[in-house]
């Protein structure tokens, strides 16, 4: 690896500031300019307690809903601390969660509900209350749903303790298009293991001894306990070899680093299978007690040596082979890592599924080291008789695309094109609560188009954030420290399954509400106030019910564990698949017109000037969520484009250059960062910078829109949105 062209030190600050920064040192700070100096109880110029209350939190900054404790003084948060009990972050609270105090006290927080007055994306608003603002909600959801049917508007939510509420009000309001992230996310990995093993498993990470990741960047991209497991685990003596087009962190700290050629890792896993299989190195006690189909992979494997796997993949053919006869020897303590983003290629539940089947071979399923089932942790979902409309279509406004489509997390990408196509019925409403598809959805030009198509657009979230400005009506959310929310469960391999629950910490900011409150009125203007006539503790006691003592617990100690067997759950039981076996061969897809086996795809060679455009993460940035965060941005003020020295010399560019990065979808200007921690035909940038919304002052102006260049291909089984098949054009911009 050679020495890298710039300074990585742009806009760094160390973590001993950090830690001010987001600890008590910092409140004078952290709430600076914010407008809530006068709003909290008491005021600067007033003693402060000499002691603060310890509350349980959970954090909102990822998916990951860790446990934590807020030091409060005087209603006033002034840092937060991880909740040592919660066995799923191993006691820690990493920089996103530590700045989520900086969430609560943003000044560019919406502060009341706002109606567009002019052209979308012109910020002209107008201040509503909350009952002129819930009624005019109300009297375009009920004439869209009285013109166009009930289906006629599509709500779509983050993740968020809260949006099961969102979920409940589309089906009682009488839409089944509702929609979620996941759809541009992670779900062709879902569709590919669940369609393995039954199930999804989940990495026994802290007790392995060899890992494979193709793709995943777990030092930076964060998920718990994973992130922190392993590291404990390279410490135990864990070997980690990673494939990545990009030197990750995550690379940078692995014993073994293959910058592998995007869209071949499937080559890559059908070789291991190869070699495992030739040289007889699988378990063949599990496979045969456990798997359905190893004489049909046997054959189907055979063209697939190491050799012709270096030819697609560019990584040596010895060292496949070494990896598999390595990954044998400490079987069932090794793993492909499944992973958690999966939205790459237009094959990536094929892909995902050779994953799968690689790992069933080395028989480390429901065992050690291995990759565990989910285990029951007994929260109850609250059911509900919904309301029938005898006037609504037949079936989704995405159905019949991908074969395998999740109606619960639909494809935003097959909704989109509909929408816009106006086909096969028309949808004018569009419903938003803590998601930002005009930064996290490939094509935003074709975002925009769908939005142009509606009639009416509401979007609830904490700041005004692009999709938010677009919207006809914004409403200002509560942040998660400011609320009580249901109780959720929560899988971590050996660091227990356990329940998590969320009470405020601090008073509401301004005039926002919560997600509940704001549904729970929209249904009483609407004749539906019957299916929220509870409060969210009574909800939670319907959750908790066949949990005799979690109340007590969650009150206490944060986070409630139900004791349960950890390995060999699946002693006695059947997998849930056709054939009640782990599949290498699915006879299901087999029967749908689908390939029984994972049917390798050579990626589209780029020519000179054109690149493979690869998306990613890093440790402070949530999608788009957390990218304007004031004690964030210090990390990540803004974006650049990652290049080759190589390509770049070829180009005439140099570190620090204006480039011009252009797809099919659109293009975008971008500074150069001249670096060799990427492939010379690979081109890498941050997500969530080159933002539409004048209301987020630290990233306005900063950096490109990933989104505004990505093209919108999808995985054909799942409908998953695939962010790794576009091609762009890099030039240097003339001086």
């Amino acid at each position: 690896m050679g020495s890298e062209m710039i300074n990585d030190s742009k806009g760094s600050i160390s973590r001993r500031n950090f830690l001010k920064l987001s600890g008590a040192a910092s409140i004078a700070a952290a709430t600076a300019g914010s407008g809530l100096l006068d709003a909290r109880p008491g005021s600067a110029a007033q003693e402060t307690s000499p002691v603060f209350d310890s509350k349980y939190g959970v954090c909102d900054m990822c998916f990951n809903r860790c446990s934590l404790i807020a030091r409060v003084r005087d209603g006033v948060v002034e840092k937060l601390d991880p909740n040592p009990k919660f066995l799923k972050s191993r006691g820690m609270l990493c920089a996103r969660g530590n700045a989520g105090v900086r969430q609560l006290y943003d000044p560019d927080r919406l502060k009341y509900p706002l109606l567009r007055k002019g052209a979308r994306g012109e910020g002209k608003w107008q201040r509503l209350t909350w009952p002129e603002a819930l009624d005019y909600a109300a009297e375009k959801l009920t004439e869209i749903a009285e013109e166009y049917s009930r289906c006629g508007v599509v709500f779509m939510a983050g993740s968020d303790m809260q949006s099961t509420f969102i979920h409940r009000f589309a089906e009682v309001f009488g839409s089944y298009n509702t929609l979620s992230h996941e759809s541009m996310c992670l779900i062709a990995g879902t569709r590919g293991f669940l369609d393995t093993f039954g199930e999804v498993p989940i990495p026994d990470m802290l007790y392995t001894k060899y890992v494979v990741m193709a793709g995943a960047n777990r030092f930076e991209s964060l998920v718990t306990p994973d992130s922190i497991d392993l590291m404990t685990a390279i410490k135990n003596g864990c070997k980690l070899v990673v494939l990545d087009p990009r030197y990750t962190k995550t690379a940078a700290l692995s014993d073994e680093w293959y910058p592998i050629k995007p869209g071949t890792d499937m080559a890559v896993m059908l070789a291991f299978a190869h070699v495992l299989i030739t040289e007889d190195l699988y378990d063949k006690e599990f496979v045969a007690e456990k798997c359905y189909g190893i004489e049909q992979l046997s054959e189907y494997v055979k063209p697939f040596t190491p050799e012709w796997a270096q030819e697609q993949s560019q990584i040596p053919a010895a060292d496949i082979r070494r990896m598999a006869r390595e990954m044998a020897s400490h079987a069932p303590q090794a793993m492909i890592y499944p992973g958690r983003r999966s939205s790459n290629y237009e094959n990536s539940t094929q892909i995902r599924r050779s994953y799968a089947i690689v790992n069933a071979l080395l028989g480390n399923w429901d065992r050690p080291g291995g990759l565990t089932a989910a285990r029951m942790v007994g929260l109850k979902s609250p059911s509900f008789d919904a309301p029938f409309y005898e006037n609504n279509p037949d079936d989704r406004i995405d159905a019949g695309v991908a074969k395998l489509m999740f109606e619960e997390e639909g494809s935003f990408k097959i909704a989109r094109d509909a929408i816009i196509k106006g086909e096969p019925y028309p949808v004018k409403g569009f419903f938003t609560y803590k998601t930002n598809p005009l930064q996290t959805a490939a094509n935003r030009r074709k975002t925009m188009e769908m939005v142009e198509k509606l009639d009416f657009m509401c979007t609830v979230d904490i700041t005004m954030s692009d999709t938010a400005w677009l919207a006809d009506l914004v409403l200002p959310s509560q942040c998660a420290l400011e609320r009580s929310d249901p109780c959720s469960s929560q899988q971590g391999s050996s660091a227990c399954a356990c329940v998590v629950m969320r009470d405020a910490v601090a008073p509401p900011a301004f005039e926002s509400k919560s997600m509940f409150w704001i549904v729970k009125e929209l249904a009483g203007r609407m004749a539906l106030g019957e299916y929220f006539d509870f409060t969210v503790e009574e909800y939670r006691e319907q959750q908790l019910a066949e949990l005799p003592g979690a109340m007590d617990v969650l009150l206490k100690d944060g986070v409630y564990y139900n004791p349960s067997k950890l390995y060999g759950v699946y002693e006695g039981r059947i997998f849930k698949t056709k054939s009640k076996k782990i599949e290498l061969y699915n006879e299901r897809y087999e029967q749908m017109g689908l390939d029984p086996v994972p049917v390798y795809r050579s990626p589209r060679d780029t020519d000179k000037g054109e690149f493979r455009l690869v998306v990613g993460r890093n440790a402070v940035i949530t999608q788009s969520s957390s990218q304007n965060n004031s004690l964030l941005v210090q990390f990540q003020p803004d974006n650049d484009l990652w290049i080759h020295p190589q390509s770049a010399g070829e180009l005439g560019i140099r570190h620090g250059d204006t480039v011009t990065v252009e797809s099919k979808a659109g293009r975008q200007r971008i500074r150069a960062r001249v670096t060799e921690r990427t492939r010379p035909d690979t081109v890498y940038m941050h997500t969530g910078f080159g933002v539409l919304s004048k209301g987020l002052s630290n990233v306005r102006g900063k950096g490109a829109c990933i989104a505004e260049v990505l093209e919108d291909y999808m995985d054909d089984i799942s409908g998953n949105m695939a962010m790794h098949e576009t091609i762009v054009k890099v030039s240097k911009e003339a001086a």
